[in-house]
């Protein structure tokens, strides 16, 4: 598709409303990194900044898909979720950009959107991989925030939204939804991959198995679902900010840590974990793995600027995947 990104004469009426006539847009960078919304650097003649959140179609460059209809995790975008999400975050006491004014009224452009704080442009993953020295605050604090949403428990699993609108009753257990998210990833990807195609048996019954081990339970940390060091930014004065969280949900630790381990590497110790159920734990790491098959592969057949980047991706954790069965 031909995608048109936001001109700075789309937003001059946005930034006139929320900044007042006596303050002149001078330029509007698109930020890359982002595949399901637009982000923006507004840059004003005062030298101040701010970013904008666009939620619009030809932004989103991910493709349908079918999905497990109870899982909490599926169309984790829009601005419903970011502003409730956000106020979840608040509350639990995890820095977030400060949020200047969200419009779902379509009166500024043809999308949601919501302008926040911009806190810089220096990304934990940066200092992790350069100066490990100055990574060690904000991993502690990070750290400190992720307790303190790990610990904020609910008895129901799903996006915040939802239960506020009373939509959160299950007869299902959590571990069964990701058995069938896992399982649809694989029967996704092996019909892109021969070697997933050959191996796809004893893949899902290595899931099966995994799922054997894990025990019931029924109460729910908030998650933010995805969370890598490139989705924490850190200020001038070393705090770190979450960024990213439209996918903040309650559900299973062990989910968010399984991703944790593996995008932070030596450096998830320094984040001081709660205890955790380690088949549990398990069962979702192996879950992932699927999931990092299939998204890379089904979006690198888009116009994704970074395909290579996906399908190299998908053939890491392809590697992963086989090397257990």
């Amino acid at each position: 598709m031909t995608r048109a990104y936001l001109r700075p004469d789309d937003v001059r009426d946005l930034v006139a409303e929320q900044f007042g006539t006596g303050r002149r847009l001078t330029a509007l960078d698109r930020l890359t990194g982002g595949s399901k919304k637009g982000v923006y650097r507004l840059r004003l003649d005062d030298e101040t900044t701010a970013i904008l959140y666009v939620w619009a179609a030809g932004e989103n460059y991910w493709p349908p898909s079918p999905t497990v209809p109870d899982d909490p995790f599926t169309d984790a975008s829009g601005a419903e979720l970011f502003a409730a999400n956000h106020a979840a975050l608040a509350a639990a006491g995890v820095r977030t950009p400060r949020l200047l004014t969200l419009d779902r009224s379509g009166r500024h452009l043809d999308a949601d959107v919501a302008l926040v704080e911009d806190v810089g442009a220096v990304k934990l993953e940066a200092l992790m991989r350069h100066d490990p020295a100055a990574a060690a605050a904000p991993l502690a604090t990070l750290g400190d925030a992720l307790r303190r949403m790990h610990t904020t428990l609910g008895p129901h699993y799903g996006k915040l939204a939802a239960i506020a609108r009373g939509e959160a009753s299950q007869i299902r257990r959590a571990e069964d939804v990701i058995v069938d998210r896992a399982l649809g990833h694989l029967d996704a990807s092996a019909t892109r991959d021969a070697r997933l195609a050959e191996a796809h048996d004893r893949i899902a019954g290595h899931v099966r198995h995994l799922r054997g081990a894990v025990a019931a339970r029924q109460t729910y940390g908030l998650v933010h679902g995805e969370l890598g060091p490139d989705h924490v930014l850190v200020t001038p004065a070393g705090e770190p900010v979450v960024i990213d969280f439209e996918g903040l949900t309650y559900f299973d630790v062990e989910w968010e840590h399984a991703w944790l381990q593996m995008r932070f590497g030596a450096a998830y110790r320094a984040l001081r974990p709660v205890d955790l159920d380690p088949h549990r734990l398990e069962l979702y790491r192996y879950a992932q793995v699927l999931s990092l098959i299939e998204g890379p592969l089904r979006i690198a057949d888009t116009d994704f600027p970074d395909r290579r980047w996906m399908l190299d991706l998908a053939e890491w954790n392809i590697t992963k995947a086989l090397a257990v069965v």
